[in-house]
This record gives C-alpha cells, sequence and structure tokens, in this order.
C-alpha cells in the first residue's frame, strides 16, 4: 500500500553504570553507547524517510549535549555506507546517552529545521536539553494560538513538535524546579492526542514517556548497564536484547533516568486505552510485537478473517497475490485458508529511495517503478490481490490498470480483497490522512453502510472485477484486544479525545466545500471554515 504514511519514530538508550563495557556496545567504552543509535533507527525506519537524527549526552566534552540531524534516510543522513565519514561523525556523537529519532511529516515542510531531535541550549544544564517526539497533538491550532496569542512570544515552524518545545521551555523556567514527573504531569494536562517523547538534557537526566491512551507504541528493555528504548521492539531485540527483557511501556508512565537512577512511574492516568489498530495492520515491522501481540500473528489473523467471508467459487486458474510487502501475512494465510496458491506476482522495488517524477500521470509512474507485475505468474490467472487498506485509491487504481494491461500483467481478472474496513474518516493522531475529501471511501458510502452494492460500485471506480473490504470486528478479534482498547476512529468515526471529536466535525464541514476550497489547506485545522461552535463542536 503506497499512499499511507506514519509521522515519526523514537529511539533512547542510556550506559547506566558509567564505567565498563558490554555486550551490547560496539566498542570498548561506555560513552559508545551513543552509538546504537544509527542501528536502532535503522530497524525503525519504515516509521519515517524524510529525517533523521540524535542528541548525545558525555559528560567529558565541554559540549554536553550534541545534536546531529539531517533530511534523508537513516543511511544517507549517518553516511552509514561510508565507514570513515561515519566514524568521523560518531566521534562527535559519542556519549553514555542518546536519543534518535526518523521522521515521515505529517505537517511542517520537508527541511534540516523540522528534523528532530529538538535542542535547546542553555547556561544552566538543568535548562539545557533536547527531545524526540513521536505521535501528533489533535489540540496543535489551541495550543498554538495560546503561545502566539503573548506578548514578545514566536513560532518559527508549523509544527506540533516546537510547542512541544516551548511548553517544556515555560516549565523549567525561572527559578522552577519540577521533577521530569513533575513536568509529564503538568504537560498531559496540556495535551490531547497521541505523544510518546524520549527527552535528554545537559545534566545526563532522561525519560521516556508514552502518553494516557496509548496511542503509539514504546517498548523498552533493561539488561545489566544497559538501558533502551524505541517505537518498536525489533530495534531492541536486535540489539541483543533477550525477548523476555522487552516491554511495552504502559500508557501514562515514564522511565526516569537521573543520578544513575532508573525508576519507571506513573504520570498521568489512563482511565481507558486507544491503541492505534493500525500499527499491528501497517505500520510496525512486521518482526516486532507491541503491548504483547505478535504483528506478524495480527496480520496472519486479519487473511483468515478475509478466507472466512470470502463467496467466490475458488477453481484451478485462481490464485492470490498480495500487494508488497506489509500484505504479504494476511495474504499467505488467506491463500491457506482458501487451499489455493499464494504467489508474488508483484515484485516490489525495494533501492527504489526518494524519487520525484513531475507530469500528470505521475502516480501510474510511481506505479510501473515501484512494482513490477510478473506475467508468467499473472497471465489468464483469477487474481485475488490482497492489500492492507486502501486511502485514497489512486495507487489501487494505477495497479489494477498495471495486472490487467495485456503486456504488462495479463490477469484475467482482479478481486481486490482489504484486510481492513474501508477508512471513513482523518486521523488527527500521526498518520498522513486528515481530510474527509481525499479518502475514497466517503465518496461511495455517502453516510451509509457499506452493502454489496456500494462494494460494486468502488470496484468499477478501481477497475476491479470485485471488491470486498474486512468486516470491523475482525479488527479487535485479529489484534486480540477488545474494540474499547483500541482507535479505530478513521474506521468509525468515534475519536477517543475532545479535540479529536471537535477536528472531525470541522473535517466534515469542509469535506462539504468546494474541491478548490479545501484543496488549499493540507490539515483540517487549516484554514478553518468556520468557529467550531458554528459546526456542531461544544
Amino acid at each position: 500500500m503506497a499512499d499511507l504514511f506514519h509521522e515519526c519514530g523514537v529511539a533512547a538508550v542510556y550506559h547506566l553504570s558509567g564505567q565498563g563495557a558490554n555486550r551490547f556496545l560496539p566498542r570498548e567504552s561506555p560513552t559508545d553507547a551513543a552509538r546504537t543509535i544509527p542501528r536502532m533507527l535503522l530497524e525503525i525506519q519504515n516509521r519515517g524517510q524524510l529525517a533523521a537524527g540524535m542528541s548525545a549526552f558525555d559528560p567529558t566534552r565541554p559540549e554536553l549535549l550534541h545534536t546531529y540531524k539531517d533530511v534523508g534516510t537513516v543511511t544517507e543522513v549517518f553516511h552509514l555506507n561510508h565507514q570513515n565519514e561515519y566514524d568521523g561523525l560518531m566521534k562527535t556523537l559519542g556519549g553514555v546517552a542518546a536519543i534518535g529519532h526518523v521522521r515521515y511529516a505529517t505537517c511542517g515542510i520537508d527541511d534540516a529545521n523540522n528534523a528532530q531531535p529538538f535542542e535547546r541550549p542553555h547556561i544552566e544544564k538543568s535548562k539545557w536539553f533536547s527531545f524526540a517526539f513521536n505521535g501528533q497533538l489533535a489540540n496543535f491550532q489551541e495550543l498554538r494560538d495560546e503561545i502566539l496569542t503573548q506578548r514578545n512570544f514566536h513560532l518559527s515552524r508549523d509544527t506540533d513538535t516546537e510547542i512541544l518545545m516551548h511548553l517544556i521551555a515555560q516549565q523549567l523556567s525561572g527559578d522552577r524546579r519540577p521533577t521530569m514527573i513533575q513536568l509529564l504531569r503538568h504537560l498531559s494536562e496540556r495535551f490531547d492526542g497521541a505523544y510518546n517523547i524520549v527527552y535528554l538534557n545537559a545534566q545526563g537526566d532522561m525519560f521516556v514517556a508514552r502518553d494516557p491512551l496509548g496511542i503509539r507504541p514504546m517498548c523498552y528493555a533493561i539488561d545489566g548497564p544497559m538501558f533502551a528504548a524505541a517505537s518498536e521492539s525489533v530495534a531492541l531485540a536486535n540489539m541483543g536484547f533477550a525477548p523476555s527483557k522487552i516491554h511495552s511501556l504502559a500508557p501514562g508512565h515514564a522511565i526516569t533516568i537521573q543520578n544513575g537512577e532508573l525508576k519507571i512511574e506513573r504520570f498521568a492516568e489512563s482511565p481507558r486505552h486507544a491503541h492505534c489498530f493500525f500499527e499491528w495492520i501497517y505500520f510496525a515491522n512486521v518482526a516486532s510485537t507491541l503491548d504483547e501481540r505478535s504483528v506478524y500473528l495480527t496480520r496472519k489473523r486479519l487473511g483468515e478473517e478475509l478466507a472466512e467471508q470470502e463467496t467466490m467459487i475458488m477453481d484451478e486458474d485462481t490464485i492470490v497475490v498480495p500487494v508488497p510487502d506489509t500484505a504479504k501475512a494476511a495474504a499467505d494465510s488467506m491463500a491457506y485458508a482458501l487451499k489455493v496458491p499464494c504467489l508474488e506476482g508483484l515484485i516490489r522495488n525495494r533501492y527504489l529511495g526518494r524519487t520525484f517524477i513531475e507530469g500528470s500521470a505521475k502516480r501510474e509512474a510511481k506505479v510501473r517503478m515501484k512494482y513490477t507485475p510478473l506475467p508468467e505468474v499473472l497471465r489468464g490467472k483469477r487474481v485475488l490481490l490482497v492489500e492492507d487498506t486502501i486511502v485514497r485509491s489512486t495507487t489501487m487504481q494505477a495497479l489494477i490498470s498495471q495486472l490487467k494491461d495485456p503486456e504488462r500483467g495479463g490477469a484475467r481478472e482482479v478481486h481486490v480483497r482489504v484486510a481492513c474496513p474501508p477508512i471513513i474518516a482523518p486521523c488527527f493522531y500521526g498518520i498522513d490522512m486528515s481530510t474527509v475529501k481525499e479518502l475514497f471511501a466517503p465518496r461511495h458510502l455517502m453516510g451509509g453502510d457499506l452493502t454489496p452494492e456500494v462494494e460494486e460500485r468502488m470496484a468499477k471506480t478501481l477497475g476491479a472485477d470485485s471488491l470486498r473490504y474486512l468486516s470491523l470486528p475482525a479488527i479487535a478479534r485479529s489484534v486480540g484486544f477488545s474494540e474499547t482498547k483500541l482507535c479505530r476512529a478513521c474506521l468509525n468515526g468515534e475519536y477517543p479525545t475532545n479535540a479529536g471529536r471537535e477536528l472531525y466535525q470541522l473535517a466534515l464541514a469542509k469535506s462539504t466545500l468546494p474541491t478548490t476550497t479545501t484543496e488549499v489547506a493540507s490539515r483540517t485545522y487549516d484554514t478553518p471554515v468556520a468557529p467550531l461552535a458554528a459546526v456542531g463542536c461544544s
């Protein structure tokens, strides 16, 4: 699936003893702990490819806290393909502690200024800090307006990360000396949305925090003097931590490290959880385990659910083909249950990198570059094309066209099976879909239920012979959580926070405006059509 992106991922590492080497370090000094960050970020590169960066703490150098970041992939930013350049860079980024970030932007332009971590230097060590952020604040506009109404206050970036930096700085201003838990407690009272934060200051104090709803995942591990945390467990497992040492941080909790002492403490009440179901069905690495739920096994169950609701009669010409790569586990299990072959009729170009294509047919060109159909597999076949989700549909339309093209694919029929219910509403918690009008399903559902007739119209629009979506209850069954513990707002319009509900009403109001009006804004809360009260919000 090619037209949905996550905002970012975070990582943190700390050598707690301050002396002696251990098996996790790439070299023989605890100050090399920071060198593990690029490797950890590489493991969560799936969460963001636009920018990467890290901040490292070393009490033995004049620049106690040093930050390096740039636009590009982890390999590009840290020169991982050039040993000498990488070694030279790491000499300036050594330290007993470090935090890191990979970014895909849901807001803010694509340049180095918006890359994270954000560092705020100060002559006082406790006020000199760096942090990185995973998620999205749904009440971004409210917080931004509140800051700008204060005299002599200014914001230079259009990101919620800068908002967070200012709010942290305010809590540390003057003679205030809040503990890290007190700081987080105050922030939690102001924030609405998803926010995982990794923080490091020039005293060597660190915290790793997860929002009270647990919308985005956060994993950590402790083994001897080594502590590490990351958005996904795969980064910790491949670092060398045993599975029994890797845990999910509970929502509303933070891990704090101060004076060499590590604590896990609650900073906010967590009356309910709202884990983003998309983490399991699409975003996360298939090798990860999040909140004790395996990503691979979840996707396998999605395929079994698709097979259970399949009504098409299988014949000797029927094959299952996954859209690489995230739909493969679902396609494999679906085919196994249906007793038909699962074949790789589409090959993904994994070395494409970032590209820019001009012209009116750029989506078709991107699909041609990213996916190569195999006519030897597809020709004359009835293809059950398994996809993890359909958001805007432009990629799927181009893909089906390629599969049916007599020269490119030669498939006789293409029947789309989606391992997710229709996306009907935007996400305000860190996924790159923030307006109703950009979504495929609402244009066909028109506020009604999904019926076979609606699916038939959708299939015709896509150029498919048929289309079937997964049922809504199947999501909770596949993940293994009750429906009350999942955020499925993009599937049912039921948002877990007040600001999310308000933004959805605003998004619905904007969806009725002429296309030329709504296309100008990249997010629902850009250029509002009216005060919130005027569109049915409290």
